[in-house]
């Protein structure tokens, strides 16, 4: 018998990362939220590699702090060691990785949702979505219970329908040994959602104390740390190691063998899975040329003895497992505590989404994370906080906040998939954006802390720190352009760096701009020098050296955001259109763009398609005059 049980304003349905960060955004916003979980024991859980950040995905975690998130204050809390990734390659591409204590980061996370004001949290299946005149008006558990809300966010990651593989055994699982959500995938393809089927897959997990670390290279963190959060001023702790190793003749040998055996040659599988994170059989069929793949050791945290074996994911039988792996160096006499395996489970087509993660044709019904075709946690997590900010928003009659491509990796994001949709489980990656000069991970509170203040998960004391890191910011950089040194004492300074001399005086500025020379080594010549913290140095340096790229990029983004601002009406009929090709017409009726930057960027849609449209908006618009 079914009843009601309470009314909300918002429902979170699944407590991974883009629950977690929806659910607080919500409460946070002050709007009475509930979230539900399959396992409160689960909640903000790490399926997979117990590590936050990486490349491009360290960009997505310092942007979610800088609007207000949770995920890296989180990470900084809970860290065991920390890397700077890329550090080669110039800042764009710098990015924050972090092994996390896996279980202290699920309690930490669990109990800041127990303590947030206006958030419930609840164990209980969510098996259907209730509409009035296609409108989100509640939710129903396994237990009929019913829930009454204005608005619901879907954060079912890997959930739904999931499907465990393991060589020829196969059985309907979530992720960690928990039970899949099988009705709500039913509930919502009745009504016409469209459903994707991919795949996953983790690697085994095995006993630290059966390794041989001697046989393998360690790999220690970076000091000092460097946080995610831009809140967080220091961490100090006694960084864990990692530990690298190489598959090898033998291992790929074994896979060879049993390739037939492997569900993902088979034909068992029938889900997408990620093409920039395969299993080791798929890379050893796919690099046949390659005689050993990269395996990194890592610990799951601190009160644990198990041991993560990145590099490795696969979907072949344990007992295939088991030899492959004792074919590694430092794995002779490895003890396997859980097997790998791949995981099918049901997504949305995000084809079907608004640029706010809410449904095109369900008013009030969002979905947020890879149950939009993503993967990975920081991905999640964005999409998560995006999506609870802009819930919010519409609660309160306001404008949404939708980042462009010029401003975040986060409006990349949202951007790829809304508008270009995928086939595979969607990764971050620095290459997806046009001007990551400017969307670097350094300054992304520089970029959207004005939008987190203003939207109220900023506080005022943070906000008056950041307005006055930005003032340092600018006196230096104008004083230092200001600050003219003397041939004499410049060639001084500049022979101690290996640099070459001048000829003239030269201002502080033009001497940052050599590669050699960093704000802190121009205390030796400059007499008004003012130190500052480490980030805040970090950022001038970074200012003054890359000062002609980032103009250039600048003006990239003015050409961008004339298409940008170039808005289509709502009410076009794309079909009746006349000039376009006929897969164009398709693909704009059915995403129905909102200016003609995002048409431009849909595929199937040519440069030629969009003059006609231009032509044709223009035409209307002289019509309507």
């Amino acid at each position: 018998m079914e009843y009601v049980a309470g009314k909300y304003d918002a429902i979170v349905i699944g407590a991974g990362h883009a629950g977690c960060e929806a659910a607080l955004s919500l409460a946070r916003l002050q709007k009475k939220t509930i979230l539900f979980t399959l396992n409160n024991d689960f909640i903000a859980n790490m399926p997979c590699n117990p590590s936050i950040g990486g490349t491009a995905k360290g960009h997505l975690v310092r942007e979610i702090d800088a609007l207000g998130g949770q995920m890296g204050k989180s990470a900084d809390q809970t860290l065991i060691q920390s890397k700077m990734l890329n550090l080669a390659k110039g800042p764009a591409v710098y990015s924050l990785r972090a092994q996390i204590d896996r279980r202290k980061y699920q309690q930490e996370l669990k109990h800041i949702l127990e303590k947030q004001e206006n958030l419930e949290v609840r164990q209980a299946e969510v098996t259907d979505i209730l509409f009035e005149n296609n409108k989100v008006c509640g939710v129903k558990t396994n237990t009929n219970a019913i829930y009454e809300c204005k608005c619901a966010i879907i954060c079912t990651g890997t959930y739904l329908k999931g499907r465990i593989i393991i060589g020829e055994i196969s059985y309907e699982g979530g992720p960690d040994g928990l039970f899949p959500a099988n009705r709500l995938s039913e509930s919502l393809k009745s009504i016409g959602v469209e459903i994707m089927r991919f795949k996953t897959g983790t690697p085994s997990r095995v006993n630290k104390r059966s390794l041989d670390f001697s046989k393998m290279e360690e790999q220690k963190g970076d000091t000092p740390i460097v946080p995610f959060s831009f809140e967080t001023e220091k961490i100090d702790i006694n960084q864990i190691s990692c530990y690298l190793t190489y598959t090898n003749e033998k291992t790929h040998q074994i896979i060879n063998e049993n390739l037939h055996r492997s569900p993902l040659f088979s034909g068992d599988i029938k889900g997408t899975g990620p093409r920039y994170c395969p299993s080791i059989e798929d890379k050893v069929v796919r690099f046949k040329d390659k005689e050993r793949h990269q395996l990194f050791i890592e610990p799951m945290g601190l009160d644990t003895e198990e041991m993560y074996v990145q590099g490795m994911s696969s979907s072949l039988p344990e007992e295939v497992q088991d030899k492959m792996l004792k074919s590694v160096k430092g794995l002779e006499n490895v003890s396997v505590m859980r097997s790998a395996y791949a995981i099918e489970y049901d997504c949305f087509d995000p084809l079907q989404l608004k640029k706010t993660l809410e449904f095109k044709n369900f008013e009030g019904l969002y979905s947020a994370g890879q149950s939009n075709g993503s993967s990975g946690y920081e991905e999640a997590a964005a999409q998560g906080l995006m999506a609870g900010i802009n819930a919010s928003l519409k609660l309160d009659h306001k404008e949404p906040l939708i980042l462009d491509r010029s401003e975040a990796y986060i409006g990349v994001l949202i951007d790829d998939l809304v508008t270009k949709g995928t086939n595979e489980p969607y990764r971050m990656m620095t290459s997806r954006s046009e001007y990551r000069l400017l969307l670097r991970q350094d300054n992304a509170d520089m970029r959207l802390t004005e939008y987190g203040y203003q939207l109220g998960l900023i506080s005022q004391e943070r906000y008056d720190r950041f307005n006055e890191k930005m003032r340092n910011i600018e006196e230096q950089l104008i004083r230092l352009k200001k600050t003219v040194v003397s041939p004499k004492k410049a060639n001084q300074f500049l022979a101690k760096y290996g640099s070459t001399e001048v000829i003239s005086g030269i201002t502080l500025d033009a001497l940052l701009k050599r590669p050699e020379i960093t704000y802190q080594s121009l205390k030796e010549i400059d007499e008004d020098h003012v130190a500052l913290d480490l980030f805040t140095e970090e950022e001038i340096e970074i200012s003054s050296k890359y000062e002609g790229y980032m103009e250039r990029q600048k003006k990239q983004v003015k050409q961008y955001k004339k298409l940008e601002n170039y808005l289509l009406p709502e009410e076009t009929d794309y079909s009746a259109l006349q000039g376009i090709s006929m897969e164009a017409r398709q693909k704009l009726q059915k995403i129905r763009p909102v200016s003609l930057g995002q048409a431009s960027r849909i595929s199937g849609v040519s440069p030629a398609d969009i003059n006609v449209l231009l032509i044709h908006l223009d035409q209307k618009k002289r019509e309507n005059r």
